[in-house]
């Protein structure tokens, strides 16, 4: 990039500030400029606890008997400073071995609640932690017994998240042999720096070597590379952000992800971050600067053919995205989780496991599932939930929202739509026999923000005090039916 392009782009992402502040000013975004990600809805930290039989007293598999599937492995070589799940560190093989055999036998108890023999599959995950932090011989053990009790004829895609350092040297190649004969298709790769003194802040167990080792690697086996940055850490400037989005377009791989760093817990666990930015706050890029990287970023890449697919992942051809992601967020379709804190996002009800090891391992012992906290959705709940994960992540189709909750898309949250639209974030439009309701280009940059509009209020995630009173205050207008 040269001199002119970098001044260019740098007056783009300082529009995009002035955009903020306009939004802040109008109640969409929190005074502070701080950010909380739009993952789940409710979120996934604000959950009332809830017994199994609760949760599934009035559950029926879907007609067409297909689920989307998660797996949890949580173990890790160290705790990166951004992280906010409970995991487990180093070897430890035998608590490795002693959580595959309790997983084993959690997919056992799962299907004969379900009344299943197998588990029809239309995609899969398998996340973490580092999923790939077993040996060899264990991923094999895990992959034999799981693929034993799913049905694969019917899947789309079958997923990974893995780390650098577990796909590099002649054991990372065996991973990535072993996964491939599974029929392992897609990995997302957890880069998340190409700058060698960030990767030692967030206390990445892999270098620059590594990564690209990993991704040559991976693409040597036949597989769909997706690698993940993130943005706003500590130790981040303007200038190595620039730099390193520069050598992401040049790594080749097909997807490249974003995500804004997540000073407060969103997960099970309160990562190291909060305490971090509290004792060296000069160490760490204000929100300003935060929303420029973003906007750098999309520059970036955009200049190189990528343009945004699913929220927050870059493509140059639409064919490459999560089917995983989309299922669950865009298609709502059920999703069932296995694992320490694993979840099932299912069509009417959403479960979550315990966080704690020794509950889950507990449950099992006594045959039943480790699930602690949950919903059953009310209509009220449905409507918002069936808005919220698709606005956030591609867009809210009429057919699908009417057929999730029984009720037209025209005749909900008219005032809160309308208002959006006004800030032009939103627009509604119509494609063959439906209607369509999405961000824009300029809601999408908003898109967490847009979608926690629809927020029932003990569900948004800062206090009443911390939003303008503006049109877009989240508060106001939060009736399903105005």
């Amino acid at each position: 990039m040269n001199s002119v392009q970098k001044q260019e782009f740098l007056e783009v992402a300082r529009d995009r500030v002035a955009d903020v502040k306009r939004m802040q000013e109008a109640g969409l975004v929190c005074k502070s400029g701080d950010f909380y990600a739009s993952v789940h809805y409710p979120p996934i930290t604000m959950y009332s606890p809830i017994a199994q039989e609760e949760l599934f007293k009035t559950y029926t598999v879907p007609e067409d008997k297909l689920f989307d599937v998660y797996v949890h492995l949580p173990f890790c070589h160290g705790r990166c400073l951004f992280c906010h799940y409970p995991v487990q560190y180093g070897d430890r093989l035998d608590e490795k071995d002693r959580y595959l055999a309790a997983l084993e036998n959690e997919m056992d108890i799962y299907m004969r609640l379900l009344g299943l023999d197998k588990v029809q599959v239309r995609s899969i995950l398998v996340g973490g932690g580092t999923p790939t932090y077993l040996t060899p011989a264990q991923l094999k053990y895990f992959l034999d017994f799981f693929v034993k009790r799913l049905d694969l004829s019917r899947c789309e895609q079958f997923n990974y998240d893995v780390d650098p350092a577990t796909m590099s040297g002649p054991k990372g190649e065996e991973r990535l042999r072993i996964m491939r004969s599974y029929g392992v298709d897609r990995l997302t790769i957890g880069v998340q720096s190409l700058d060698k003194g960030i990767l030692k802040i967030m206390n990445r167990p892999h270098g620059l070597e590594e990564i690209y080792e990993s991704i040559e690697l991976s693409q040597k086996h036949g597989y769909q590379v997706n690698v993940e940055f993130i943005f706003g850490h500590p130790g981040q400037t303007l200038d190595n952000w620039i730099e390193v989005m520069e050598q992401a377009v040049r790594l080749g791989v097909e997807e490249i992800q974003l995500y804004r760093l997540k000073v407060e817990a969103y997960g099970d666990f309160q990562g190291p971050i909060k305490k971090y930015k509290q004792i060296r706050p000069e160490e760490c890029p204000p929100p300003e600067e935060a929303i420029m990287m973003k906007q750098l970023a999309i520059s970036i890449l955009k200049q190189h053919g990528y343009h945004e697919n699913i929220r927050r992942v870059f493509t140059k051809e639409k064919k490459h995205y999560s089917a995983y992601a989309w299922n669950q967020c865009c298609e709502l379709y059920d999703e069932i989780g296995f694992g320490l804190t694993a979840f099932s996002s299912l069509r009417d009800r959403f479960g979550l496991n315990t966080q704690h090891f020794d509950e889950y391992y507990r449950c099992i012992e006594e045959g039943r599932l480790p699930v602690n906290r949950g919903l059953v959705r009310s209509q009220d709940d449905q409507i918002r939930w069936s808005i919220v994960l698709p606005i956030k992540n591609s867009e809210v189709r009429s057919k699908l929202f009417e057929r999730r909750t029984g009720v037209p898309l025209r005749k909900v949250f008219r005032t809160k739509i309308e208002n959006l639209k006004s800030f032009g974030l939103v627009q509604e439009r119509p494609k063959g026999d439906e209607t369509l309701l999405e961000c824009t280009e300029r809601g999408a940059f908003f898109a967490d923000q847009v979608a926690q509009q629809f927020h029932d209020p003990k569900y948004i995630p800062f206090t009443t005090d911390q939003y303008n009173r503006g049109p877009l205050y989240p508060f106001d207008h939060c009736g399903v039916y105005d």
